[in-house]
Order: C-alpha cells, then sequence, then structure tokens
C-alpha cells in the first residue's frame, strides 16, 4: 500500500500540494496530526480558499469513506473541534 496522499480518497493533487506546503506529506503524517489539525494549519495558510469540505474531505479520507458519507452530527462534531 503506498502511503502517498493521492492513495486516500477524496484527496486529489491540488490537496496533496496544498498539505506539503504545511509538510504533510504522507498518509502517516496526516493520521498523526488528524483531520482537525491538518485543516486548521490549511486555513491558516490558505485562507478562504480552504472549506469545510476541505475538512470533511480529510476526515473522511483517513476513514477511507467518501466525504458525502459523512453524518451531520459527523459534520458538526468536526466543525465543532475545527473552531
Amino acid at each position: 500500500m503506498s502511503d502517498t496522499i493521492l492513495a486516500l480518497k477524496n484527496l486529489g493533487p491540488a490537496t496533496a500540494r496544498m498539505l506539503a506546503e504545511i509538510d504533510i506529506t504522507t498518509q502517516n503524517e496526516l493520521r498523526n496530526l488528524g483531520s482537525v489539525e491538518a485543516y486548521r494549519r490549511l486555513k491558516f495558510r490558505f485562507g478562504a480558499a480552504v472549506t469545510l469540505n476541505a475538512l470533511y474531505a480529510l476526515e473522511a479520507a483517513l476513514q477511507d469513506r467518501h466525504w458525502l458519507s459523512l453524518t451531520p452530527a459527523e459534520r458538526m462534531d468536526l466543525k465543532r473541534r475545527a473552531g
């Protein structure tokens, strides 16, 4: 199994480039940091270009799910934790 970000569901080349700019280049690095902290760092670096959909995509990618499969409760919890 590849440890690259691109091997995860929901995350394409643009997201992989953005993650690399905040020093996240592998699945393991993303897992260790977690979706919420990765989202916070992306938001700090890229501002309005990063939406809540990025948070949902990151979390679902770590769960090997499509981001649209997150329930409203899961989305609300992620949004709350992301601040």
